[in-house]
């Protein structure tokens, strides 16, 4: 029997069809699916998730752009971040340099490169690639392996943040905590309930149920008004702790547009799951799944929570914008401009680093550090 053809019609009904049987088995016994449940399956089930599809989810023939895909000085910008902190960390020992979430590898291949600038870090540093999604993973590997040969730093995949135990290094996770499976609670004027789907026999129309396990501190807030909504992503947190577990000594950068908890509850009372296809907003985010972006804004109250119980020290917070001026934007996109060929190129390089200032205004920085490493933070500013 011949497979339907990539991307043909009957590939795509038999993608959805898997979809849908999935989210079935998925659901409880009463038919309930709890969102980050389906968000799990939507985004990431194997063969028929969001992120396993064939065909690319980023720049511009596909879904959305990040910023690493707006402009080349993001990533170097940030390779001159850490190129502070291995300089900073004593005894000239191995260094990992580990992406989680790589996606298509545009960033790490800019954050490689610009690592090869200073010997005494190319000498030390290893990149390492951390992507749940087989498929992403591939298109990474087709990217930053290549750089990494033509400057002389290795470039490996790892199954996960902890696969080969402890290490000192500097953590990026650049739109990741985003699209992490979120819950989705609704408050119904006395308590917190889960929000969700349930199957009727024909579709998944929504429903809550009671929670489906407990919240982790802090405390959830009492809203004043019925049927708002807040998201939480236990795995974005999960990362965050595996990051704490492992990383003896450096950085964990994090990259991400959201708001503190307060916030999110006062300017988005209906909850911020959103759903991207071919760069447009899709009004109904659970009417495709599979075939959609989907993605939630990071509760920064949250994140800060897990990393301060989970033993990290918070250095800084910043506006990404700010983040980038502060490790050094304005001198690299000065060599930019100074290095363009022509007065057209010269143009394409401005326009793309203020996309990346003023295009991603929502978005923040984070840096946490090991107790190991607090105490050492003059070097990493």
């Amino acid at each position: 029997m011949t497979e339907p053809a990539l991307g043909s019609a009957s590939a795509r009904e038999d993608r959805r069809a898997r979809i849908r049987e999935l989210l079935r088995q998925r659901s409880d016994a009463d038919g309930f699916l709890p969102f980050d449940r389906f968000m799990e399956v939507a985004l990431y089930a194997d063969g028929a998730g969001f992120y396993a599809r064939e065909e690319s989810p980023f720049g511009k023939e596909g879904d959305f752009y990040t910023a690493a895909h707006a402009s080349p000085l993001f990533g170097r910008t940030i390779a001159e971040r850490v190129r502070a902190v291995v300089l900073s960390d004593p005894g000239g020992a191995s260094f990992r340099v580990m992406e989680v979430g790589p996606g298509d590898g545009a960033l790490g291949e800019e954050i490689v490169r610009g690592l090869a600038s200073e010997p005494s870090v190319q000498d030390r540093v290893e990149y390492v690639l951390v992507e749940r999604s087989s498929t992403l993973l591939s298109r990474a590997l087709e990217r930053v392996p290549a750089a990494g040969r033509e400057v002389g730093i290795p470039v490996v995949a790892a199954a996960g943040i902890g696969a080969d135990g402890p290490f000192r290094g500097v953590v990026v996770a650049n739109e990741l905590l985003d699209a992490q499976p979120a819950r989705r609670l609704v408050w119904n004027g006395e308590r917190w309930e889960e929000g969700g789907l349930r199957w009727d026999g024909s579709g998944f129309v929504p429903a809550t149920a009671p929670l489906a396990q407990p919240v982790p501190p802090p405390d959830l807030p009492r809203p004043s008004t019925p049927g708002a909504v807040l998201e939480v992503a236990p795995m974005a947190e999960a990362i965050v702790r595996e990051v704490a577990d492992h990383l003896v000594s450096g950085l964990l950068m994090v990259l991400d547009y959201g708001m503190e908890e307060t916030e999110l509850l006062a300017g988005h009372p209906a909850g911020t799951l959103a759903a991207l296809r071919r760069h447009r907003a899709v009004e109904d985010p659970t009417s495709a799944p599979g075939e959609t972006d989907l993605s939630v804004f990071v509760n920064f109250t949250r994140l800060r929570a897990v990393a301060g119980s989970s033993g990290l020290v918070e250095l800084a917070v910043r506006r990404q914008a700010e983040a980038l001026g502060v490790w050094g934007f304005p001198r690299l996109l000065e060599d930019a401009i100074r290095r363009s060929a022509s007065a057209e190129e010269e143009v394409r390089v401005r326009l793309a680093a203020k996309n990346l200032l003023f295009g991603f205004d929502r978005f923040y920085a984070f840096e946490f550090t090991p107790p190991a490493s607090a105490g050492r933070r003059s070097g990493f500013t």
